[in-house]
């Protein structure tokens, strides 16, 4: 797709609250710093201040860096359909060893690679139709605002410097471990660089690495050097949304040690810092092992929307709890392919009646009223979403339900168009369409699953990734449904029903509507039993999967 002109993802919070008929909810979020759900209240009403840990930029992202982007997504469109205004801060970390070594594997400058990929992260979250944050600072910009906080900490007598290296004191700390509820002899010293034993303690972390020969470095009361990996989160956060705000959020394998590196340097720096909601994304798992780079067992996000469009993709990420473990399951995205096809020739197919009704008689709709059937939908699709969205942000029980309802009613009121009816009945009916789809819209903007492009160019999108999961192209479709058409007229419909089904186990679903044949994507037939099997326990499975997570944040 061309990202070039895509609709600008930057959308402006409502300056009003929500309506009344979604204060019935309250928004409740699972806090790991409590480790349990509590309903939120922003420390300033009416504004959210919102930091997320960003990517360290050295490659491709790969699908556990798109599943964390997706979830705070999802929150920071929450949060602007109830009304509040938000400020949304994700670094990008520019300045680390791995830059640093994948820069000499390349022989490039680091800075110049970290910023390539920054640039490639964004063209992803654009596919992924993730808004763009209020900031994304880097930390080579923000040099300064650490190095000033580097040098509080060292006043307040919480770190201290040695040969042009400076560490953070863990034992000036009592609270060190209150996040994650981790002992200090559980830290991964050296998670990143090996123990240094000038260490007053083992466990103490860099704030600050004197240069090294072909390094990039900046200068310092220390000496020349570049940030610890921690500090910068700190820094940036404090310089953005101050040292309290509201929401600070990534993914669960952060929690132990940089998110509880970041609450030590942040309350020794500043002793009145303050964040109301610790938020944490599971882990993206392949064969029930985590998906990383450091394991090699990763696909990047390029690599899957290669074959899968990025919003099957994005209805795969949202179809499981946020906090929920989520393998990677080639199944699954055959499942969200076909299930998002469906949701969007339903539109499609709305859309066109209705434009065409339209054109016919401009009064079609005007002073009518929809059905009670569509007035009991969309209050059930509306309540449903509510209730669901308020609890922790519980989207994979949105896309079921009142939902398929909404579209099942949409594709039953389509057909009883097509019939003969009353003046006064056609009106109702239109009415209806026209309410229930504009109720769809509203949850698929809320989910990001609304499309920045018409119905027919992502409909064509999918088909055109279908043909590429099966080896096929369009014309290859066409020559088989012609020969398929030519054998029917000779009656043979044994061999008519094996072709049908030899294209179904690639993915090809034929349709004989009247006289023609038409043809759209759908799991492939092989696939489809297995899919079904493992939607039918999905639900039993995610709320373990819920309960496991919440009780494991200790060991995690």
């Amino acid at each position: 797709m061309d990202l070039s002109k895509q609709e600008t993802n930057q959308k402006k919070a409502p300056k009003t609250m929500a309506k009344k008929e979604t204060e019935v909810f309250q928004f409740v979020v699972y806090n790991t710093m409590t480790q349990q759900k509590e309903v939120f209240k922003p420390k300033t009403p009416g504004k959210v201040c919102m930091y997320v840990c960003g990517v360290t930029a050295y490659d491709f992202s790969h699908l556990g860096h798109a599943r964390a982007a997706v979830a705070f997504d999802v929150l920071y469109r929450y949060l602007q359909h109830l009304g509040y205004e938000v400020t949304y801060v994700r670094n990008f970390t520019d300045v680390d060893d791995k830059i640093i070594r994948r820069a000499n594997e390349t022989g490039e400058d680091p800075l110049s690679l970290s910023d390539r990929y920054c640039k490639e992260y964004n063209v992803d979250m654009a596919d992924l139709q993730c808004l763009s944050p209020t900031h994304e600072p880097r930390v080579s910009d923000h040099i300064e605002q650490i190095k000033d906080m580097i040098t509080q900490i060292i006043n307040k007598d919480f770190g201290y410097a040695v040969d042009g290296d400076v560490f953070f004191a863990v034992d000036k700390f009592p609270n060190y471990g209150k996040l994650s509820g981790q002992k200090m002899e559980n830290n991964r010293a050296g998670e990143r660089v090996t123990v240094d034993s000038r260490k007053r303690n083992p466990f103490d972390f860099a704030l600050w690495k004197a240069a090294k020969p072909g390094e990039p470095y900046w200068y310092s009361p220390w000496g020349h050097g570049r940030p610890g990996w921690h500090i910068e989160c700190s820094a940036m956060s404090a310089h953005y949304l101050s040292f309290k705000f509201d929401i600070h959020g990534g993914g669960l394998d952060l929690i132990f040690p940089h998110h509880e590196n970041e609450i030590a340097q942040s309350c020794a720096a500043c002793q009145e810092s303050d964040v109301s909601y610790w938020m944490h994304n599971g882990h993206v798992t392949n064969n029930n092992e985590k998906m990383s780079k450091s394991l090699g067992n990763f696909f990047t996000i390029r690599q899957i929307t290669e074959r899968y469009h990025p919003l099957a993709l994005r209805y795969f990420l949202i179809n499981a709890h946020y906090r929920s473990p989520l393998n990677y399951s080639v199944l699954q995205l055959e499942g969200a392919s076909e299930a998002v096809f469906y949701i969007y020739q339903t539109l499609k197919d709305c859309q066109d009646a209705l434009l065409q009704l339209q054109a016919e008689s401009p009064e079609n709709g005007k002073s009518a009223r929809a059905t009670p059937d569509a007035q009991e939908c969309i209050s059930k699709l509306r309540s449903e979403f509510q209730a669901k969205m308020s609890d922790d942000l519980s989207t994979s029980l949105i896309l079921t339900g009142a939902f398929l309802e909404a579209l099942k009613l949409v594709n039953n009121l389509l057909m009883v168009l097509k019939k003969k009816q009353q003046k006064q009945q056609r009106l109702l009916v239109i009415q209806s369409l026209m309410e229930v789809e504009k109720e769809v819209k509203k949850v698929l903007d809320v989910l990001g699953l609304q499309p920045p492009y018409s119905y027919t160019e992502v409909l064509l999108q999918l088909k055109e990734k279908a043909l590429t999961r099966a080896g096929l192209v369009e014309d290859d479709v066409v020559r088989l449904i012609n020969e398929r058409a030519e054998v029917r007229r000779n009656k043979d419909f044994l061999k008519s029903d094996q072709m049908r089904a030899d294209l179904q186990a690639n993915g090809i679903a034929l349709m004989d509507v009247g006289t023609e044949t038409i043809w759209r994507p759908c799991v492939p037939v092989q696939q489809e039993s297995e899919v079904v099997a493992s939607e039918g326990q999905k639900v039993l499975a995610e709320t373990a999967a819920q309960a496991k997570n919440a009780s494991s944040l200790d060991s995690s």
